[in-house]
């Protein structure tokens, strides 16, 4: 729960400028040596070279964090999907999204569903429709 936490807490600072200090829930909670790396590296999935844009990245984080799941992930997602121009109509759809593929992911592993079978069919599904 505690790498999930920092996880939030990175996504935090990347909404806001990088270079001011940490908020103390952060910088109490992370090995010190590490801070800076962790929050450079996470810097660059928001960073000039991104493809996705900070709406899109913080509702796919808002759709995992609701499946690990943790409490502070979600708050912070939330949140950074709003501040970055989420819509509650959106939020929840992530959200709907991120269970739909946990519900499946269930199914198809906890019946043992043959791969290559799935994999033949969903193929043979999409075929021609340029998916």
């Amino acid at each position: 729960m505690k790498s999930a936490f920092v996880v939030a807490a990175v996504a935090l600072m990347t909404t806001t400028s990088v270079a001011q200090e940490p908020p103390r829930f952060f910088s109490e909670t992370y090995p010190s040596h590490a801070l800076g790396p962790a929050m450079q590296w996470y810097g660059t999935l928001g960073d000039e070279g991104a493809e996705l844009n900070a709406m899109t990245r913080e509702l796919v984080m808002l759709g995992v964090s609701a499946q690990i799941p943790c409490d502070y992930c979600v708050y912070a997602h939330a949140e950074n999907a709003r501040s970055a121009g989420a819509t509650e109509a959106q939020i929840k759809e992530a959200v709907a999204a991120a269970a739909a593929v946990r519900m499946w992911s269930t199914v198809l592993n906890g019946m043992s569903y043959d791969y290559a079978a799935f994999t033949a069919e969903f193929d043979k599904m999409h075929a021609g429709t340029g998916q």
